[in-house]
């Protein structure tokens, strides 16, 4: 058991160090709910925050790296959805989330086809909540003058380090998750019955 009275065995404290500028890694984000809602929006389920002090809404993200030397680190951010002083934070906060929304879904940018234009459609915020795609991890001062990292600009396919990036993503994903155990009577039923379409919900 730990003595909270004596210290000199506690392990020594590490400096915080940032992740260089311009890694590329992949992420997870999750919202952090603020409990604000306004449907006519789309923005419902309380993952949405709104600040008392200047009137924006927001969402307060949590980004953590899936693969990698920098596995498990992570960084916050806020993605803005409206601001009283107009509409660029709310515009930058929308052309990121396309970006994370191709780069999950591998979609390029320039794809208009019906199918891609449906992969960035969303039924709500919740679609947001555990979303991974490759991101990009800068450097930038926060209020207080100090360096962070950050995370502005997600990777889209055609990016040149988008493939291994997502490759990584995808081992990454899929060895967190252990084959399911089908009893036999079930895979009985699932032959004999009729086919299913195998696209996401975003691309029927």
């Amino acid at each position: 058991m730990n003595n909270w009275n004596n210290f000199n065995d506690a392990q020594a404290h590490s400096p915080y160090t940032l992740l260089p500028k311009g890694t590329i890694a992949p992420v997870r984000m999750t919202i952090k709910p603020g409990g604000y809602d306004d449907a006519a929006q789309g923005w419902t389920g309380g993952y949405a925050t709104q600040s008392l002090n200047t009137g924006s809404v927001y969402l307060a993200v949590e980004f953590v790296v899936l693969d990698g030397p920098f596995a498990r680190r992570k960084i916050w951010g806020l993605i803005g959805l409206f601001s009283p002083k107009g509409r660029a934070w709310g515009d930058m906060g929308r052309s990121f989330v396309r970006a994370a929304l191709n780069s999950a879904r591998n979609v390029a940018s320039d794809d208009l086809s019906p199918d891609a234009s449906a992969a960035r459609c969303i039924s709500g915020l919740q679609e947001l909540d555990g979303i991974e795609f490759v991101a990009q991890i800068d450097q930038e001062k926060d209020s207080q003058g100090e360096w962070k990292n950050t995370i502005k600009t997600p990777i889209e396919p055609g990016h040149p380090t988008y493939a291994a990036a997502r490759s990584s993503l995808n081992v990454a994903t899929s060895s967190t998750m252990a084959a399911p155990v089908i009893p036999v009577e079930e895979i009985s039923r699932l032959v004999s019955a009729p086919p299913v379409s195998t696209k996401p919900v975003w691309a029927q």
